[in-house]
Parts: C-alpha cells; sequence; structure tokens
C-alpha cells in the first residue's frame, strides 16, 4: 500500500512542462521528493520490524513453558510398602491409592493425616496395579503389560469389574469428569469414553519439538493433565487439547531429602492427588515414607539450553 501511495503522490507532483523548467526549482522539488521517499522507507521499515517482533513473540510463546518449583506446606505419614501407582484425592481429607507390584498390588483408602489405610482390596496375584482415578461413583484402574482394567465401587472396593482398553499398556488414569486420559508409558495421551472404554482421540506429548516419553501417573488439575515422567523427579503440565507441554514442576529436593534422612529403599517419584475444593496438590512416590502438600512457585531464572531437557526427558523404556 505504501507503494502505491507513493505512485500516486508522484503522479499528482507530475509537471506536464519539459525536465528543465522543473530543473529550475532543484532546491525546493528535490527537497520534497527526498523527504517523501525517506518518509515512505520509514514507515515501512517500522510495520516490517513490528511483524518481525510479532513474529518472533508468536513463536517464542508457542514454544515457551513455565517452569516451577515447589515448597513443601505440609508432611503426612504413608506406607513405606505402597508401591504408589495412583493416587487421588477422596474428599474429607482421605486418599486413594492404587499399590503395584506382583502379589503386592491393591486399591485401597487411605486417611491424609495418619497414612492409615482404612479400607484395602488386594488384587490377584497375576495383576500388576496400575493407574486411577475417580469419576461419579466408579474407580477405573489399569494393570501393567496388560490391556485389562478393573472398575470399582467407591464405598464398597470389593464389588468390582473387569474392562478391558484399547491403550497399549496400562500406566496413568485422569478425568476431567466427562471423558478418561490414560498414559501407557509412552508419549501419548489418551482421550477415552467411560461409558464404551474406547479411545476417542489421542496427542504425542511433546516439549518444543521432543516428544515426552514415559508418561506415568496422571491427575486432572485446573483444565491441565499433569504427569509424573517415569525415571525423573518432573511433572508435566499438558494440554489435553493438542498435548503441548504447558509447563513443568521440578521436584528433586523431596527424593534426595528422604535419601539425606537415610531412606534408601525409596523408588521413583509417582503420584499426584488435587484437592479441587481447598485448592491442595499432594505428591508422593513408590516406597516412599511420606506424602507431601506442596504449592508452586515460578522459577523466573534463566535456564541454559537444554538443561530442561537433562532434567525432565528421557529414552523411551521398554519392558
Amino acid at each position: 500500500m505504501a507503494t502505491g501511495s507513493l505512485r500516486r503522490k508522484l503522479n499528482k507532483r507530475s509537471d506536464p512542462r519539459p525536465y528543465t523548467s522543473m530543473a529550475a526549482r532543484p532546491k525546493s522539488s528535490n527537497y520534497r521528493k527526498t523527504s517523501l521517499i525517506l518518509s515512505v522507507v520509514l514507515i515501512v521499515g517500522v510495520f516490517i520490524l513490528l511483524g518481525i517482533s510479532s513474529n518472533i513473540l508468536i513463536n517464542v510463546s508457542a514454544v515457551s513453558a513455565s517452569i516451577f518449583s515447589i515448597e513443601v506446606v505440609n508432611e503426612f505419614p504413608h506406607d513405606p510398602n505402597a508401591f504408589t501407582q495412583g493416587l487421588l484425592y477422596a474428599g474429607n481429607d482421605s486418599l486413594f491409592e492404587s499399590t503395584g507390584l506382583y502379589g503386592k498390588s491393591s486399591v485401597r483408602k487411605v486417611a491424609l493425616q495418619t497414612g492409615k489405610v482404612e479400607v484395602l482390596q488386594k488384587m490377584d496375584a497375576s495383576y500388576f496395579g496400575e493407574g486411577l482415578t475417580l469419576l461419579g461413583e466408579r474407580l477405573f484402574q489399569v494393570t501393567w503389560l496388560t490391556n485389562y482394567g478393573f472398575i470399582y465401587d467407591r464405598k464398597n472396593l470389593s464389588k468390582f469389574e473387569k474392562f478391558t482398553h484399547k491403550m497399549h499398556d496400562g500406566w496413568g488414569l485422569a478425568t476431567d469428569g466427562k471423558v478418561l486420559f490414560g498414559s501407557d508409558g509412552s508419549s501419548v495421551l489418551y482421550k477415552i469414553d467411560p461409558q464404551t472404554l474406547k479411545v476417542t482421540d489421542k496427542h504425542i506429548v511433546k516439549y518444543k519439538d521432543h516428544e515426552v516419553y514415559n508418561l506415568n501417573e496422571l491427575e486432572f488439575v485446573k483444565g491441565e493433565v499433569w504427569a509424573n515422567v517415569y525415571q525423573t523427579d518432573c511433572i508435566a503440565r499438558i494440554s489435553h487439547e493438542d498435548g503441548r507441554v504447558l509447563g513443568w514442576i521440578l521436584l528433586p529436593n523431596l527424593r534426595e531429602g528422604l535419601l539425606a534422612s537415610g531412606n534408601h529403599g525409596i523408588d521413583v517419584l509417582n503420584g499426584i492427588a488435587w484437592d479441587s475444593d481447598k485448592k491442595r496438590i499432594f505428591v508422593t512416590g513408590k516406597l516412599w515414607p511420606k506424602l507431601y502438600e506442596i504449592k508452586l512457585h515460578p522459577i523466573k531464572k534463566h535456564f541454559r539450553d537444554g538443561a530442561i531437557e537433562e532434567l525432565c526427558l528421557r529414552r523411551p523404556f521398554h519392558f
């Protein structure tokens, strides 16, 4: 448009008389032409710079992810023999928990304040318990290295039914109250119909251009799917709409603190529970003697290139 405008202005300022007649007024005519050209160049340059800046901002926002550290608000006792695979808040200061290991797997209801197991449903020794979530009055649980899962009555854990699913394996489950979200240890986040248990959608979870493999225990928090990443001290905050990683929560201080206290038998960080009423976040790990209530704090310092990838990304595990 600037070029067209310039052309029109020049046409309007054209003089039908011979060029020599224009040369008779060199100072004023040349000055006006030069000023006009410079003005147009400056205007076009400003628009170009604005366009470039806008594109840069858009590109940065598309790939950037917020990074958070944690503050421990409360510590609670946790069964050190519980190989935690699924965790969720059950209301009234209680939790539902799914534990793994062949011959030791279970679904249980646990008192938050004391860590006491109030209700315990042991699983058949042929199953390795995995992710757990609550939708309405039904607890959904998946099992490791199978396509089988179980649905329990939340008020009577001994009453359950078996189902099959179409994920490649069973690792994590969560729900937004309408659909189920599932993980199978890969980089795929599944969306599952809770009535038919069929996969209705799925997304590859990515941080920048990297696939985030080994997605483990899941929780739905404020419109996001949060996922433990197996063999890391990181929780990925994921958009369930496109699989993009929106942020990272870094929790190495929890495991390091337990090890420093002599708890050498612990396994990895695993287990996220969200109390939507009181806005509380709980985390624990496999064979951890403690469960933590945490708060998040944004980390404002700049991380060197590749630092988050080193902390939070791993090659895919194959069992």
